[in-house]
């Protein structure tokens, strides 16, 4: 049997608040759904272990990596969901932090995927604010630790963000 790696002592350290993240971003929506807690909290794990270029400066930290990690499973499951629909009107969503219906809105978490994508263009630090807070769950205080920001900065981003955001799923 192999040794522990660095990044499976931090999944150990960091598995309930990892489950906590994944269940506040999947909320009732999971039960019944394709994506539980858990299998959210493992594909992510997966992904960050698949990487060999995962590095991290503290929980707080690998917390952010596995904010980006949950989103990308999240928009692929989105994907497979729609993948026999295309064309249509562009869907409404909510931007509510504590709300994340993936069953029930695949094609506006592609559309939510792609506009965060041009946001990172725009201005990254407010596409990573977004990512930690809408898709990883973190609170203001668990993204500014992540991100070396003070809590101000990541509620003066968040506005920012949002805005930016419906202007872009707009477009």
């Amino acid at each position: 049997m192999d040794a522990p790696t660095p990044l499976d002592d931090i999944v150990t350290l960091t598995y309930d608040d990892l489950r906590a993240i994944a269940h506040r971003r999947l909320g009732a929506h999971a039960r019944g759904g394709t994506l539980s807690t858990t299998a959210l909290v493992h594909e992510a794990w997966l992904r960050l272990s698949g990487s060999p270029n995962v590095r991290w400066n503290d929980a707080a930290h690998f917390l952010a990596l596995a904010s980006m990690a949950m989103r990308h499973v999240i928009v692929d499951c989105a994907r497979e969901r729609t993948a026999l629909k295309r064309g249509g009107d562009r869907v409404r969503i909510t931007l509510e932090e504590d709300v994340l219906a993936l069953e029930a809105q695949p094609d506006a978490i592609l559309q939510l995927d792609e506009a965060l994508g041009r946001l990172a263009e725009l201005e990254p630090r407010l596409a990573k604010v977004l990512e930690c807070r809408f898709f990883g769950g973190l609170t203001e205080p668990e993204t500014a630790e992540a991100l070396g920001v003070t809590v101000r900065t990541v509620q003066r981003d968040w506005v920012k963000a949002r805005v930016l955001l419906r202007r872009l799923l707009e477009d």
